[in-house]
């Protein structure tokens, strides 16, 4: 099965300015959204393999917008995250299916690599709801200057028969990181922790 698309969004967040500090570069945040329609919104159904065939399908898309928005190439990538608002006529394993068990693999082709695990969230909503994507370093996930996250908000989305998937990729860390912690330049990447 491969989603009904109602429509994609992508912008990207820039931060130039900090607590009067000069950001430079800027550090930079993309998000690409896809708002597609539930196949499975008021019933049960056991098997969910239609809805991780899609979220294979919107991994690689929607990680794509994402590094083409950001205009780097994919191995320039240094975070990303991912996260489902289901509309109220479907469940949270809906939002589940979507983003564990297949959306993962071509998002990390979409930035090169990818050890560590995706960050995730999901929640039912309704249209005009946020929705936050949580952001983690892509290959390591005890980089803690990339700790993050954004915010995405689709005024028609999604209505009660629609999930709206995001994916968000970096080109940076938070601005002015000061936390401690392992730094992305040393970053092994291999465990997918350190």
């Amino acid at each position: 099965m491969t989603a009904a698309i109602r429509k994609t969004a992508v912008w990207v967040e820039e931060t130039r300015i900090e607590m009067g500090k000069s950001i430079s570069p800027p550090t930079r945040k993309a998000v690409a959204v896809a708002v597609i329609a539930n196949p499975f919104a008021g019933t049960y159904k056991e098997d969910l393999a239609d809805l991780m065939e899609i979220g294979a399908e919107l991994g690689g898309m929607l990680g794509e917008k994402c590094v083409a928005a950001l205009g780097v190439t994919p191995d320039q990538a240094e975070s990303y995250g991912k996260a489902a608002m289901v509309g109220e006529n479907g469940e949270l394993e809906h939002a589940a299916a979507i983003l564990h068990p297949k959306l993962g693999a071509p998002l990390r082709r979409a930035v090169e690599k990818g050890a560590a695990l995706v960050p995730s969230s999901k929640k039912m909503g309704g249209p005009g709801q946020v929705l936050d994507v949580p952001l983690g370093h892509k290959d390591a996930a005890y980089v803690r200057s990339h700790f993050d996250g954004i915010e995405v908000r689709l005024n028609d989305a999604p209505r009660a028969n629609e999930i709206m998937v995001a994916v968000a990729v970096t080109d940076s860390g938070r601005p002015l990181p000061r936390v401690g912690g392992l730094e992305a330049k040393d970053a092994v990447g291999k465990d997918g922790l350190k």
